[in-house]
């Protein structure tokens, strides 16, 4: 029931920057957790980053030092500040709910980085 739509990505080149982000249908503060998966053809899909309810954030290892997931309670939106990009970083970004033992799928945005 709960319905998740990313928005932000886009082709940026490398070193470059990018917000993505995800608004959800519901209040995110009664959410257990929220993340940013990618998948890059060919590749499984992988976390992120996560925020859980209480606040902590979680990285990828290759993302860490370069990718920030916050929130903004108020508007229900999940964001995703992706700096230094590298093509490796490219990929489809979904956003992912987890509530109520239930896990939402938003439906992706494509980010792009490339020279």
């Amino acid at each position: 029931q709960v319905q998740l739509v990313e928005s932000g990505g886009g082709l940026v080149q490398p070193g470059g920057s990018l917000r993505l982000s995800c608004a959800a249908s519901g209040s995110i503060f009664s959410f257990n957790a929220m993340g940013w998966y990618r998948q890059a053809p060919g590749k499984q899909r992988e976390l992120v980053a996560n925020i859980l309810s209480g606040g902590s954030t979680n990285y990828a290892d290759s993302v860490k030092a370069r990718f920030t997931i916050s929130r903004d309670i108020a508007k229900n939106t999940v964001y995703l500040q992706m700096n230094s990009l590298k093509p490796e970083d490219t990929a489809v970004y979904y956003c992912n709910a987890r509530v109520g033992g239930r896990s939402t799928w938003g439906q992706g945005t494509q980010v792009t980085v490339s020279s």
